[in-house]
């Protein structure tokens, strides 16, 4: 049996998320592609825009006709026509001649600025005058000038968010071949723990973990399956464990990794055919216990039993692999400097993360530490953030600016 507590260094396991294969690619709807992950190339079928456009309401000028126009000196213009919305102009712009256009007209032939309307006056039905000059390109957007055709606007591994699906809709995908949701199971154990339905009596909790850790799966991407709890007795484990690995690209057992189920926990692992235990125990604090096995191909993970526990080594240690299987960059959380309110203490060989609130204070925060034990879910219901005090220092000091690891 694989000995417990050989604590494997933060870093290290971090290091192994390029180990596991990315999940396989699925064509959705344009619609439903928002948050998902790109699985190839995506170019554009034409020039984005497709002809030089206004960006301001106008005319449309000749820039070299406007030079040296002053509200003392105003240019005069001649008028040859307006420009229709979503209509190509029938006329070619002269010298000395200008053609009204809104914000998205193209731009006639012979054009190659736009003056806003608020610099002109209309003298009469053929004449404007020009009160501001322009340079060529001033308020257009030439052909191409976003993208050209067949050009690669999006690369595999992309997150599709607003920005992208537009871009996605501009050169005309209706549909989009993106990286499938990981399937992650999640198996709670213990016989303790009871499902949310029923009231608990004495000695018994209700399943908070299994809620918990799907609730963090849908945030990063993931499909969440569960597959009930396991008791403490011998053999329990296995067919859940068994099942899950039928149909998941993931597995989290919550609660196995304590000192008493670790045994059943790594005896469930290490029987699965084609297993190895990659990690046992990581120095970190909360979620020592925590193991990594991979069995086949796939990423099985036994955390530890209290929710703030689970939940912070999900966060820390288990999303990025979660991430990884789309085949998407690890996007760090965003961090808030803040004026550490209390002295925090930490021991040497280890890399502790301490729940904090964060509270305004003038241009800034001051980051409050949350006092609380690791079963307590309060304390992750009421913290905005995690302080992460690194394995070689032996504390933080009060009225210190310390980064806050934003929590979603």
């Amino acid at each position: 049996m694989t000995g417990f507590f050989n604590v494997s260094d933060l870093d290290d396991v971090i290091a192994r998320v390029g180990s596991f294969p990315v999940t396989g690619a699925e064509e959705i709807p344009l619609e439903a592609a928002l948050g998902r992950t790109l699985a190839g190339e995506i170019a554009s079928d034409v020039d984005i825009p497709g002809f030089d456009r206004a960006t301001m309401d106008g005319y449309a000028v000749k820039g070299a006709d406007t030079f040296g126009a002053s509200d003392g000196s105003p240019a005069w213009l001649r008028l040859a026509g307006t420009v229709a919305m979503g209509e190509e102009p029938g006329f070619v712009l002269g010298q000395g001649e200008a053609a009204a256009i809104s914000t998205g007209g193209m731009l006639p032939d012979g054009a190659d600025a736009v003056v806003m309307v608020e610099h002109t006056d209309r003298v009469d039905e053929a004449t404007i005058e020009v009160y501001r000059s322009v340079a060529p390109g001033h308020h257009v957007i030439t052909r191409g000038e976003d993208f050209e055709r067949g050009r690669g606007i999006l690369v595999p591994g992309t997150l599709i968010g607003p920005a992208e699906a537009g871009l996605l809709a501009a050169a005309g995908c209706t549909t989009v071949a993106v990286r499938k949701k990981p399937r992650v199971g999640i198996v709670s154990t213990g016989d303790e723990v009871i499902p949310v339905g029923q009231t608990p009596v004495r000695g018994q909790i209700r399943d908070i973990n299994t809620h918990t850790l799907s609730a963090m799966v849908t945030e990063a991407g993931g499909d969440p399956l569960s597959f009930g709890i396991a008791g403490d007795g011998e053999g329990e484990l296995e067919p859940l464990l068994e099942k899950a690995l039928a149909s998941c690209d993931m597995v989290l057992i919550s609660g196995g990794s304590s000192v008493g189920m670790r045994d059943r926990t790594l005896s469930a692992m290490e029987r699965a055919p084609e297993s190895r235990v990659l990690v046992h125990g990581i120095a970190i604090s909360p979620g020592k216990p925590t193991i990594l096995a991979r069995i086949g191909d796939k990423p099985v993970w036994g955390l530890p039993g209290h929710v703030a526990s689970a939940m912070v080594v999900f966060e820390v240690v288990v999303r990025p692999f979660l991430l990884a299987a789309t085949g998407a960059p690890f996007t760090a959380r965003p961090v808030v400097p803040a004026r550490l309110t209390r002295n925090i203490a930490s021991a040497q060989g280890r890399t502790d993360f301490v729940r904090t609130r964060l509270v305004a204070e003038g241009d800034g925060y001051r980051a409050e530490p949350l006092p609380g034990k690791s079963g307590l879910i309060h304390t992750m219901v009421h913290a905005h953030g995690l302080i992460r005090i690194n394995r070689d220092t032996e504390g933080l000091y009060r009225d210190a600016i310390v980064p806050v690891r934003l929590l979603p």
